[in-house]
């Protein structure tokens, strides 16, 4: 049997080991969010308000509403000038994104495209046709805005959660498979480790090979459906009649007077 002795020490052990996993913890956690203030330039103080507001806000229904957040100590002007003033560098806070990573597994890289719909900004710049998929049958799946390209890393096997590392907007000038090959390219450079990518149908085309030939990755995009195999027989599907259930409307009967 264990002594109360041998029982006070392992719990003693497991609370200081929780304790100090708990100290190691928000250390990193100071420390990147002081690489991340470092890094942001102008409009910094005000900029880092504003995400620590938008992390801690459940939901919004206007932009300017984020300055009622107890986390923003700045007026409610200072949300625009934040975004106005400051022009983050995305290589740089990438970055600082993977050394948080671990170095040694191998990582599973995301891609994808984005639409971004403003049918109603008639004077927004660089509106371009984008493919998006529409809540109502019969219709196309085209829509008017922009087009934003996203790479992420994918910290677990099971989960919903992602860890965006670039997402940048596809100017008319480009395309989806141009920005996403630069995108790869460029994180690549920075990891410790060959990636796994994973891609959507969109990507598997000769063109997106040919510009990720020669980057240290393996990719996996998901292609189309081989088809029904060559040879093998068909069965016919059983077709029902379709049966309309309504009710005829009577005709009027003209008057004997007309």
């Amino acid at each position: 049997m264990v002594s109360y002795v041998e029982q006070t020490t392992f719990w003693s052990m497991l609370r200081k080991e929780r304790f100090f996993s708990l100290t190691m913890t928000l250390d990193q956690l100071k420390q990147f969010r002081s690489g991340v203030y470092t890094i942001l330039g102008n409009g910094k103080d005000a900029l880092f308000d504003l995400m620590d507001a938008v992390l801690v806000t459940r939901s919004v229904y206007s932009f300017v509403e984020l300055s009622l957040s107890p986390v923003f100590r700045r007026r409610w002007s200072s949300i625009y000038e934040a975004l106005e003033d400051s022009n983050p560098p995305r290589e740089e806070l990438m970055q600082l994104y993977i050394k948080q990573l671990p170095q040694t597994e191998q990582l599973v890289l995301a891609g994808d495209h984005t639409a971004w719909p403003r049918l109603e900004a008639v004077t927004l710049k660089e509106r371009t046709y984008e493919h998006q998929t529409q809540p109502m049958s019969g219709t196309k799946p085209v829509t008017l805005g922009q087009g934003y390209s996203t790479i992420s890393i994918i910290p677990e096997t099971k989960g919903s959660w992602a860890l965006p590392l670039l997402h940048e907007r596809i100017t008319s000038f480009s395309n989806p498979i141009e920005k996403a090959a630069s995108q790869l390219r460029l994180v690549c450079q920075h990891l410790p480790t060959r990636p796994m990518t994973l891609w959507d149908a969109e990507y598997g085309c000769a063109s997106f090979v040919k510009q990720t030939a020669d980057i240290a990755a393996d990719p996996k995009p998901r292609g189309k459906s081989p088809g029904w195999p060559q040879g093998q027989p068909r069965n016919r599907r059983i077709r029902y009649p379709t049966v309309k259930k309504g009710t005829l409307k009577q005709k009027k009967q003209l008057s004997k007077s007309a």
